[in-house]
């Protein structure tokens, strides 16, 4: 099997009006996303070159991007464009995104509600060797 590396980005913050209810539209809040980008870094490790790799600022910036960018209605909308987005980088074979909403309005005492999901690029192979 193939060696698969992995880019993290944890807790990045954008401000977006996602949501089913209208006042979810009107006032809008923070989201938390959690993304994991797997491909090889062994190219980038071997040359010290961050063009042989996923930029990581740059990630974060577009996973902003869309969570600022149109609303939708679920979370799960989010994520799929957030892992759609994530996955146009060539290097990259299969995410994880987990976007969390702190502030969902849920009537009964939370500490945080979340959707991960996982997408694989159509022909990808996605593995760890053995150590």
């Amino acid at each position: 099997m193939d060696v698969v590396d992995e880019i993290t980005l944890t807790g990045v913050r954008a401000f977006g009006y996602h949501g089913v209810l209208p006042e979810e539209r009107t006032r809008g809040q923070e989201f938390v996303v959690d993304a994991t980008l797997y491909l090889s870094t062994a190219s980038a490790a071997a040359s010290d070159d961050v063009t042989d790799t996923v930029h990581y600022g740059e990630a974060a910036q577009r996973i902003a991007a869309v969570v600022a960018g149109e609303p939708v209605n679920l979370i799960e909308t989010v994520a799929a464009r957030i892992a759609d987005e994530l996955l146009a980088y060539d290097l990259v074979r299969m995410v994880s995104v987990t976007i969390h909403k702190p502030q969902a309005p849920i009537p009964v005492p939370f500490s945080d509600v979340s959707v991960t999901i996982r997408r694989v690029r159509a022909g990808a192979t996605v593995g760890t060797a053995a150590p």
